[in-house]
C-alpha cells in the first residue's frame, strides 16, 4: 500500500549558462497570456475599447511584480535585503509573496479605473477575478514543481516527500527528503479551480444579463480567502 510520494520533479526546465528557466516562471508568462486572451474576449463581447485591454494588462503586470516582489522582501526577508538592497532587483532569484502581488493589483486597477476606465473598480475587477483564478492555480503549481508552500506532516496515503536542498540537488548533491507532508499547494490549486470554474460561469451566464456589480468579486474573495483559511491550519510557516 502506498504510504507517500517522493516527489523529485525538477524545478527547472533548462540552463542558459548559469541562468536558470524555471517552470514557475513558464507558468507564471502562461498566467498573463491566458488572463490576456481571457480580458479580450470578455471586452470584445461588452463592445468596450480595445485598447482598455493593452492597458489594464500593462497595469496588473507591472504591479504584480512590484507588489509580490516587496511583499516578500518587507514581510519576509527584509533582514537579507537591508544589506544587500540591490538584490531586491533580482527577481529572477525567487521570492515573491502573493498577499504582496494582490496589494498591488487593487492599487494598479484604482488607478486602471480612475484614468482609463472612468468607470467604478467593482466593473473591472469582477471581470479581472476570472482570469486571478486561473492565474492563482498555475501560481500553486508552480510551488509544487519548486518544493516549497507545503503543509505539516502527514500520515494519509498522498503525503508528499519533498526535497529541501532543492538548489544543491539540482547541482548534483544527494537530496535531503521532508518527512511525508501535506501537499496544499495541491489543496489550493483545487480550490482554487473550483472558483475559476464558477467565476467563469457565472460571468458568461451574466453577459446577456443584467450584471449584479460586486458579485463576482464577491465570491472570488469568499473562496479564495475562506480556503487559505482552512488550509493554513496544515500549513508550514512559509511565504506564499
Amino acid at each position: 500500500m502506498l504510504n507517500y510520494i517522493t516527489w523529485t520533479f525538477r524545478p527547472d526546465i533548462f540552463f542558459i549558462g548559469n541562468w536558470e528557466v524555471r517552470w514557475y516562471g513558464l507558468f507564471f508568462a502562461i498566467s498573463f497570456y491566458v488572463g490576456l486572451v481571457m480580458m479580450t474576449k470578455m471586452f470584445a463581447h461588452e463592445k468596450v475599447k480595445s485598447n482598455w485591454v493593452d492597458s489594464l494588462f500593462v497595469y496588473i503586470i507591472v504591479a504584480t511584480v512590484i507588489g509580490a516582489r516587496l511583499g516578500h522582501v518587507f514581510f519576509y526577508a527584509w533582514d537579507l535585503y537591508k544589506e544587500n538592497p540591490w538584490d531586491i532587483l533580482k527577481v529572477w532569484e525567487g521570492g515573491l509573496a502573493s498577499h504582496g502581488g494582490a496589494i498591488g493589483i487593487i492599487l494598479a486597477v484604482a488607478l486602471y479605473s480612475r484614468y482609463v476606465t472612468h468607470r467604478n473598480m467593482l466593473w473591472t475587477l469582477d471581470r479581472l477575478v476570472v482570469p486571478v483564478a486561473f492565474a492563482a492555480i498555475l501560481i500553486r503549481t508552480g510551488n509544487l514543481t519548486n518544493h516549497e508552500i507545503y503543509g505539516h506532516t502527514t500520515d494519509l496515503p498522498w503525503g508528499f516527500r519533498f526535497i529541501e536542498n532543492i538548489r544543491a540537488w539540482q547541482h548534483g548533491a544527494e537530496p535531503i527528503f521532508t518527512e511525508p507532508s501535506h501537499p496544499t499547494q495541491i489543496y489550493e490549486a483545487l480550490s482554487y479551480l473550483t472558483t475559476f470554474l464558477v467565476t467563469y460561469f457565472l460571468y458568461w451566464k451574466q453577459a446577456t444579463a443584467k450584471h449584479r456589480e460586486g458579485l463576482l468579486l464577491g465570491i472570488f474573495l469568499i473562496g479564495t480567502f475562506l480556503s487559505r483559511f482552512l488550509i493554513e491550519f496544515i500549513k508550514e510557516d512559509q511565504e506564499a
